[in-house]
């Protein structure tokens, strides 16, 4: 089997497991909870209890409340110190998200009633909480008797009830699509009560760098960037790949070909990217792949997004567990709208990832495996779109994501063309290199020769690197096999890191 996703530096993540420690009594001390209530308590202005438990999700700890003249119960939810690399600006993205939606859509919320940042507690966001019976991975999930392992799609599920399920969450993503802006990047809501997209978009993958791989702050890009094309974002997103394989020290490099993979399949996907090629890949007006000559290509009826001025929200943590149901299997809220940005309309034009609850670089048994799972769960996702698209033209609503074409039509295509595991890919910098060998590359170029060590695959492609990347490339390789010699925490001078990114990233 193998391995899609490669390591996170463990040494971080020993670091962070160590904060941890630090951390977790703080956060449930009874001197904590009372200065959580005490908030509350000055917001609404009347007497609030902490109800237990409280709940440690990925990014934040969560604290339930009872507010004395309230219908509802509330949640106070704070970033986690070690988890949450940028908890006051992804608070405040996230504040402004969840009130665009709940204001310009009919797409189910948890109000956010209050957000903010205290000295004693850090940044804060007051949410109503939303009653439910569980969340839909929970309604799905078949391991729920083994709290140890991942959630799994129960494949026993009734194709009606789970084509019923997928439609109700799809009626959802088909009003957010119809939603756009003229850059990509994150809201921000302005004192008059407006949105705008003026910082730049806070993702998983950022978090992830910082988080797990120890990547230096200071050669993400700053706080005010935001992008005009799809193509600005692709080539930053490929900047990240690559800051990731010269800053990780730790677990990311196995050998001198391994290295050599990655570096020239990385700098292959930034050309890709700044010659415009990514965002038109698998569409109509694809011209430049090897995909595009094949008898798949010419049944594809969907042309490309605009090149700018049109992009939509996307949400790196959409996924089953943020989708809440009440008894009736209705959804009550979808919650969690961190790492929610305006990007490139090519990612909300990909089936979703969730449909099996556990992503492909993390299924069990392997990436081929996934995809048998997935596809036929993929066919009753795209015909419970196609329902909810009859239902909004009879409500004499949008129902068309762009250029006359359905998006039920869109995701297909994304499947069969490989689209979706191009945006996969270039959102997950740890599953990037075995997603682009095994279903990019050949897509792109054509057909290798046969039977390609898998250590040697960057033989195939060096001919696509410019001059000035060939000649960096032995020394890169140089550098990394010493520096997996010392397993070590790096701690990157600001300039000393963009000179050294620099010295791989060519313009």
């Amino acid at each position: 089997m193998e391995d899609t996703r490669q390591d996170f530096d463990n040494l971080i993540w020993d670091k962070n497991d160590e904060e941890w420690e630090k951390v977790q009594p703080e956060l449930r001390q009874r001197s904590t909870i009372s200065l959580v209530e005490a908030l509350a308590t000055e917001k609404f202005k009347s007497p609030s209890t902490w109800i237990t438990p409280m709940k440690i999700g990925g990014y934040n700890i969560i604290y339930r409340l009872r507010v004395e003249g309230l219908s509802s119960d509330v949640i106070v939810r704070r970033p986690i110190p070690c988890f949450a690399q940028f908890p006051e600006e992804k608070t405040l993205i996230e504040a402004a998200t969840a009130s665009y939606i709940e204001k310009q859509t009919r797409i189910p919320t948890a109000s956010v009633l209050f957000h903010g940042t205290t000295a004693e507690l850090g940044s804060y966001l007051i949410i109503k909480y939303i009653e439910h019976q569980h969340s839909m991975s929970t309604a799905l999930n078949a391991t729920n008797d083994d709290t140890n392992k991942p959630f799994v799609l129960d494949p026993n599920i009734p194709e009606d009830f789970l084509e019923d399920l997928y439609k109700k969450v799809a009626s959802c993503l088909l009003e957010l699509s119809q939603h756009t802006f003229p850059r990509i990047g994150s809201l921000v809501e302005s004192s008059q009560g407006s949105y705008s997209i003026a910082t730049r978009p806070i993702t998983r993958g950022m978090n992830d760098m910082l988080q797990l791989a120890g990547i230096p702050r200071s050669i993400l890009p700053p706080r005010d960037k935001t992008y005009g094309t799809a193509d600005e974002y692709y080539t930053s997103l490929a900047d990240m790949h690559l800051a990731q394989l010269t800053f990780q020290h730790n677990d990311l490099v196995a050998s001198a070909d391994d290295c050599r993979n990655k570096y020239v399949a990385r700098h292959i996907f930034r050309r890709l990217a700044r010659e415009g090629n990514l965002s038109t890949f698998g569409f109509k007006d694809d011209s430049w792949s090897a995909n595009s000559q094949t008898k798949t290509m010419r049944t594809i009826s969907s042309p490309a997004p605009p090149h700018a001025g049109s992009f939509r929200l996307y949400c790196d943590d959409l996924r089953a567990g943020n989708i809440l149901l009440d008894a009736s299997n209705n959804i009550g809220a979808i919650i969690d709208w961190e790492f929610t940005y305006a990007a490139p309309s090519q990612f909300s034009l990909d089936p979703p990832w969730w449909l099996v609850l556990e992503p492909p670089d993390l299924w069990e048994e392997g990436i081929e495996d996934w995809i048998e799972f997935y596809k036929p769960r993929m066919e009753i996702w795209a015909s419970a779109m196609r329902k909810a698209e009859d239902e909004h033209e009879a409500t004499a609503e949008g129902k068309e994501i762009c250029t006359g074409v359905l998006l039920s039509t869109y995701m297909r295509e994304s499947w069969e063309t490989g689209r979706f595991w191009q945006s996969y890919a270039a959102r997950k910098s740890w599953a990037f290199d075995t997603l682009f060998w095994k279903f990019l590359d050949e897509r792109f170029f054509g057909s290798r020769q046969d039977r390609v060590p898998r250590d040697e695959l960057w033989k195939t492609r060096l001919h696509l690197l410019s001059e000035a990347e060939k000649i960096a490339m032995e020394p890169f390789v140089a550098r990394k096999m010493e520096e997996i010699k010392e397993r070590k925490l790096v701690e990157w001078d600001p300039k000393d890191a963009k000179r050294r990114l620099a010295e791989v990233v060519f313009d």
